[in-house]
């Protein structure tokens, strides 16, 4: 424990005994992000917060932070990118994306970087009006997923016509 000036023969005076606690604490820190991150992968915010309700003191949480950032094993954009992708196999529209990668804490220039490099909303529409038909109850679904009234509509626009109620003279 160099960084703490522990060395055989040497005393543990006060000081010195203060400078191990804190490097005991920053080690500790570390390694429990680190094992929330072996885990899954997570944002910035979601880690600070788990090692917050793990009483990690806010010194050693920032510090193991700032340096799983800087080595790159958390990354908000790279979580970004695989996240908005992973709900977009699931059927999800760019609102459902957006508004799941915000409560997570991503920062919205990050967001709308992760939904601009996906497919185009009205492909991904279109395919789940493939797969159910295009009904009035398949435009409930696309619009409960987050996709937008256009994409609904232009790949909905039979089954949203019908659902219509009559024009009142």
């Amino acid at each position: 424990m160099l960084a703490a000036g522990l060395d055989v023969g040497v005393e543990l005076d006060r000081a010195r005994a203060r400078r191990l606690r804190r490097e005991l604490v920053r080690h500790e820190a570390l390694g429990k992000a680190s094992r929330s991150l072996a885990r899954r992968d997570l944002t910035q915010r979601e880690l600070a917060e788990r090692l917050s309700r793990a009483e990690v003191p806010p010194a050693a949480r920032d510090e193991a932070l700032g340096r799983l950032v800087q080595s790159g094993a958390v990354d908000d954009g790279r979580f970004a990118k695989s996240r908005a992708e992973l709900l977009a196999e699931r059927g999800a529209g760019d609102a459902l994306i957006r508004h799941d990668l915000a409560e997570r804490g991503i920062v919205e220039e990050i967001v709308e970087t992760a939904v601009a490099g996906l497919e185009p909303e009205a492909a991904r529409a279109e395919r789940v009006v493939e797969r159910r038909g295009a009904t009035p109850r398949t435009v409930r679904y696309l619009a409960g997923k987050g996709f937008s009234e256009d994409s609904i509509e232009g790949s909905c626009g039979e089954a949203i016509a019908e659902e219509a109620p009559p024009a009142v003279p």
